[in-house]
């Protein structure tokens, strides 16, 4: 069986956020489907040991962000590989609180949705929670991310309590350009022929030559943290 087939799905790039009394969470999902458009429902897939499923399943209500393409890998890396358990990952953040009393970013949001849960769905690592859509506003103009381009252009990679993720073969990494480097915190991996526009870096530029202050536009490890392909 090829898991790869999967990769033909559709897939966009959202974070999920939720709220526990005064404490505010946020994650990187890639799975969210309207279910409904009379009533609007929608339907998002949170890994049952995120923070973010807990907050959900307590407060009972979530919002999404939909991404737009020039959402800097930083910010999806800072919600999709760092734990609300360990940081707060609002602190540094410009957003709104929303009907339901979830956070709401201002900046890199093409649109925003708010749902209060009305039902769920036991998928084994998974739940997915189906919500009744409370507020729906369109925050900008600009043409929404899709996980392939977030895949293949900006060159990022879903964390593993992603639904989506699939460990790379072992022979694929192996077969890879030599002047490739890869970061062991969350799999990101540099390709001079591609450079790093977040950072202004053009390509190509060897990964040697990379500023000493250079980091990881994912999950912002040093260049320590990257290994050779």
């Amino acid at each position: 069986m090829n898991l790869k087939a999967l990769y033909n799905i559709s897939y966009g790039v959202y974070i999920i956020t939720s709220k526990v009394n005064e404490r505010l969470n946020g994650q990187i999902a890639n799975t969210v489907f309207q279910v409904t458009s009379e009533p609007p429902i929608i339907a998002v897939s949170i890994n049952k040991q995120n923070l973010t499923y807990e907050f959900i399943e307590k407060s009972g209500v979530f919002g999404v962000l939909i991404l737009s393409k020039e959402a800097p890998l930083k910010l999806i890396g800072h919600f999709g590989f760092q734990s609300g358990r360990e940081i707060d990952k609002f602190e540094d953040i410009s957003y709104i609180i929303g009907k339901t009393g979830v956070p709401l970013l201002k900046n890199y949001t093409v649109a925003s949705l708010e749902a209060k849960v009305i039902n769920t769905v036991n998928a084994v690592t998974h739940t997915i929670f189906i919500g009744k859509l409370v507020n729906a506003e369109i925050i900008d103009n600009k043409e929404p991310m899709t996980y392939a381009y977030y895949h293949e252009i900006k060159g990022g990679r879903s964390p593993k309590a992603a639904p989506t993720y699939i460990e790379e073969n072992e022979t694929k990494k192996k077969k890879s350009n030599g002047g490739k480097y890869k970061c062991k915190i969350c799999g990101y991996v540099y390709d001079p022929e591609k450079g790093d526009p977040d950072s202004n870096i053009a390509p190509p530029t060897p990964f040697k030559e990379l500023p000493d202050d250079w980091v990881c536009p994912v999950c912002g490890a040093g260049k320590e943290e990257f290994e050779k392909l």
